[in-house]
């Protein structure tokens, strides 16, 4: 028996915070938590900050003391690490849960590292039990489990999986967090010093050791596309996204089909107009410059709550015929809903899943049971017509 359920590492920054602040505000029982970072003082401010329990547990921990990280990792069941660039104060702590056998979910979208820990640590995590998730935030369930939702009804209506799946971002509200641009500069600089990284980046089949599938798309170029008669543009989350959805594909046993073709682009309108839109959200980098939250930084409440997202995928039968799931959320992708879909997905891992021991996406381990958590607690939605 573990100590606690779940232990917040990072609950200081900024992210991190509204995760202990979902878990006050939606758990106040029943859930033992404490929150982990480097500084006790900064730890008991926050804990005042969002309304914990003044005997919330709270232990320091750092990514420079290793075996700070594994002593945390013993006394979790689940850590919950917000703490990135990951590359950068990440490989610690997954080599900790793999060796303990502790469960791990965080945020990640810098898929070069997942392949190195998937290489480093699958070995260990499934000999001690370790379930490791990654990308559990906007990055990338809600096009996880769109797609998953779409092949089963895919397969409920035409006996099969979908081939060919597109994922199209309708609409968005919100910003980015300052920490996936840390981790995107992360990992440019890291590319800019081994080529091979760069190799990781580009292929579709980054994350599926000893498989690699069909042509994929590139998603890099603005397009009309027929299928939903509207002009589409380059999606700056896909190269991450369709990574994951392909692993996910690997992990369950090419459940979509060896011959799996996805892509994700955004819809940018109708007509001439569309045209000139998708082009210029072509050229538009959200991360150039000094624009943006930095790590640790946010938006505020409002307007956390007043974003959200519109996620469309369009399943594609051989004999042409069409299959829609449509997945939205309720707050802005980078924190609120973000904040929400990690702290089920750790619940899901205490509480609801059995599982292996490996390194995990959220749709092969948690699937459907994650997915009924979040349309009961985190905003999210899931229809299929």
């Amino acid at each position: 028996m573990r100590d606690f359920d779940i232990v917040i590492y990072g609950a200081t920054g900024f992210t991190g915070r509204l995760v202990a602040e979902y878990l006050v505000q939606t758990y106040p029982a029943g859930v033992r938590w404490a929150m982990a970072g480097r500084s006790l003082a900064k730890l008991q401010e926050v804990r005042d900050l969002i309304g914990a329990p003044a005997d919330t547990p709270l232990i320091t921990a750092d990514s420079d003391t290793p075996a700070s990280l594994r002593a945390m990792a013993e006394r979790a069941t689940v850590v919950i690490s917000t703490v990135g660039p990951y590359q950068l104060y990440g490989s610690d702590l997954v080599a900790a849960c793999a060796a303990t056998g502790t469960g791990y979910v965080d945020l990640c979208g810098e898929p070069a590292w997942m392949r190195h820990m998937i290489d480093a640590h699958e070995g260990e995590a499934t000999r001690t039990g370790a379930r490791i998730v990654f990308s559990c935030g906007f990055d990338s369930i809600p096009f996880d489990l769109g797609v998953l939702t779409l092949q089963e009804a895919a397969k409920a209506k035409f006996g099969a999986p979908a081939p060919r799946v597109k994922g199209r971002v309708r609409k968005m509200q919100g910003t980015f967090s300052g920490g996936t641009a840390a981790s995107l500069k992360a990992t440019l600089a890291a590319a800019a010093r081994d080529p091979g990284i760069v190799k990781l980046l580009t292929s579709p089949f980054a994350l599926t050791p000893g498989f690699s599938g069909p042509h994929q798309p590139t998603g890099l170029i603005p397009e009309y596309d027929t299928t939903i008669s509207a002009w589409v543009a380059p999606f700056v989350m896909a190269p991450i996204n369709t990574k994951n959805v392909h692993r996910t594909n690997f992990l369950l046993g090419e459940a979509y089909g060896a011959d799996f073709v996805y892509d994700e682009m955004m819809v940018a309108g109708l007509g001439d107009l569309g045209k000139v839109a998708a082009e210029a959200i072509a050229k538009f980098n959200p991360f150039a410059g000094d624009k943006g939250p930095k790590p640790g930084e946010g938006p505020s409440k409002a307007e956390r709550d007043a974003g959200h997202y519109d996620l469309l995928f369009v399943g594609i039968m051989p004999d042409g015929e069409r299959i829609d799931a449509v997945v939205t959320g309720d707050r802005d992708p980078g924190y609120g809903s973000t904040s929400k879909m990690i702290a089920e997905a750790a619940l899901c891992l205490v509480q609801d899943v059995e599982g292996d021991g490996g390194i995990w996406t959220p749709g092969a381990l948690m699937g459907a049971k994650l997915r009924d958590r979040l349309v009961a607690k985190a905003g999210l939605s899931f229809t299929v017509g």
